[in-house]
């Protein structure tokens, strides 16, 4: 069996703040009109991202490593191995990150609004709200770069 190869990705943070350290994202697809977004996130080893809330109906597909989710007290709520296919609802609050070897995950997101997640802080008050313009800024970003 072949692994994953992400070498030909371009690879991109969010942005400069600290807030988005620890994980890349590649844009796949984006349908405005609909506020439906794919793309890669690419975490980096035993790490884990902002506390965040899913404003979308979240479908997710661990393509390397292993996915590991955490509550809002950093305790490990599951660890979703290479090959492992979720459904969650909007709503869902939790942390996550990259198993020993990192992880690369497939997101679909079908919102019901642009807006696509809330980034939290540590008393669950939104710091910043992710929404399909960012992912169509991404696109566009990699597209340019070629």
């Amino acid at each position: 069996m072949s692994t994953f190869d992400d070498t030909q990705l371009s690879w991109s943070r969010l942005g400069d703040d600290p807030i988005f350290d620890h994980v890349l994202f590649h844009a796949l697809s984006v349908d405005e009109e609909r506020n439906h977004v794919e793309f890669l996130a690419k975490f980096d080893a035993n790490e884990m991202i902002i506390l965040h809330r899913h404003l979308a109906d979240t479908h997710t597909l661990v393509v390397a490593g292993d996915h590991v989710l955490y509550e809002k007290d950093r305790s490990q709520r599951d660890v979703r191995p290479a090959g492992r296919a979720t459904k969650s609802p909007a709503g869902d609050m939790h942390r996550e990150g990259g198993g020993a070897h990192g992880a690369i995950v497939h997101y679909s997101l079908r919102g019901e609004t642009d807006a696509l997640f809330d980034l939290l802080d540590e008393d669950e008050k939104v710091v910043l709200t992710l929404r399909t313009e960012d992912v169509v800024q991404l696109l566009a970003a990699q597209e340019a770069n070629g």
